[in-house]
C-alpha cells in the first residue's frame, strides 16, 4: 500500500452525512434537510451541537450531535472524516459573517479536500449533490497516498 499513489476507499450505499450551519444560515439547513427528508432518512446524520439538535426538533430525523463549531464540534467532524465514519459534509457557511472558529472551519474544510469528501458550502451545490445517482449507490474515491508522498522526501534527507 505504501507503493501505491492512491488509496480507495468506498462510501456505501448509505452515507455517513455532517450536517453544519453557521448560526445565520441554520434556517436554510432546516429547511433544505425537511425538503430532503426523504432522501436523508436512508442515511446516517450527525452535525456540529445547536445544529443537529435543530434538525432533530424540526425534522423528527435521529441526528448525531457533537459539540457546537466553536467548542470543538468542527473538529470532531473531521476526526470522524479521518477515521472513515463520515463520507459526506453539508456545511451551510455564512462568508460574510466572522467565526471566533474560523481556523477550525478552515482545518474541516482542508481535510475534506485531503481524504477526497464531497462537501456542499452552500443549497445550490447541496441540492446538486444529494440528487445525484452516486447518492444511493456505492462510490470509490481516491486519495492520495502521503504516507508515500512523507516516505520519499523523507529519502531526500537520506
Amino acid at each position: 500500500m505504501i507503493q501505491d499513489d492512491y488509496i480507495k476507499f468506498t462510501i456505501s450505499k448509505q452515507k455517513h452525512i455532517a450536517l453544519i450551519a453557521h448560526d445565520s444560515k441554520k434556517h436554510e439547513l432546516v429547511e433544505w434537510v425537511e425538503h430532503n427528508k426523504e432522501i436523508l432518512k436512508s442515511h446516517f446524520l450527525c452535525g456540529t451541537g445547536t445544529t443537529a439538535r435543530i434538525i432533530v426538533d424540526k425534522t423528527g430525523l435521529p441526528v448525531r450531535a457533537y459539540n457546537s463549531g466553536p467548542l470543538g464540534g468542527d473538529q470532531q467532524i473531521g476526526s470522524r472524516i479521518v477515521e472513515g465514519s463520515i463520507d459526506f459534509v453539508i456545511f451551510f457557511w455564512d462568508p460574510l459573517a466572522a467565526q471566533p472558529h474560523d481556523p477550525d472551519v478552515k482545518a474541516l474544510l482542508r481535510i475534506c479536500a485531503v481524504y477526497d469528501i464531497p462537501v456542499a458550502n452552500n443549497r445550490a451545490t447541496a441540492d446538486f449533490l444529494i440528487t445525484s445517482t452516486y447518492m444511493d449507490q456505492e462510490y470509490e474515491r481516491s486519495v492520495l497516498n502521503y504516507n508515500k508522498v512523507i516516505h520519499s522526501r523523507l529519502k531526500e534527507f537520506e
